[in-house]
């Protein structure tokens, strides 16, 4: 294999690069106009409501959103200090529990989500097999690459 990448795998990782990015971006400034919730507190809240019923172990919601500790407890010290969320010691660790205010801004921001999701992603890949498109991406996500069969 070269050391380099062709012209062809250049310009595919590029595509990719920004247009994840850009896609990730837009999303993310819709719903902090509309409900003030940053991309990661977007990610946390809705996590909490959607996997936990309101709570969850912070070891649990670090796995769920590939985040390392240090980072998700730096997110939730500001979340806490902004009324979003609270922390608890429970046995083996802490309980990380959604707040009235976070729950609130969950309502906001999941419909500004859907309508900026279906605008920025969505409505700009009419005509791609989205079934193979989801394929392709959760390939992607997996922790291990597939092996080769040389």
């Amino acid at each position: 294999m070269s050391a380099r990448l062709t012209e062809q795998e250049q310009r595919l990782w590029h595509a990719w690069k920004i247009a994840a990015d850009t896609v990730r971006q837009r999303v993310a400034e819709e719903i902090k106009a509309g409900s003030g919730l940053s991309d990661q507190d977007f990610s946390i809240v809705t996590r909490l409501v959607e996997l936990g019923d309101g709570e969850l172990r912070q070891n649990e919601l670090s796995v769920s959103l590939r985040w390392d500790r240090t980072r998700l407890s730096h997110q939730l010290t500001r979340m806490e200090n902004r009324g979003l969320v609270t922390r608890s010691a429970v046995e083996g660790g802490m309980l990380v529990r959604i707040t009235d205010e976070g729950a609130r801004l969950v309502r906001v921001a999941r419909p500004l989500h859907a309508d900026a999701v279906r605008k920025h992603l969505l409505q700009r890949t009419v005509g791609i097999d989205h079934a193979a498109l989801v394929r392709v991406l959760e390939q992607l996500a997996l922790d291990s690459p597939p092996t080769s069969s040389r």
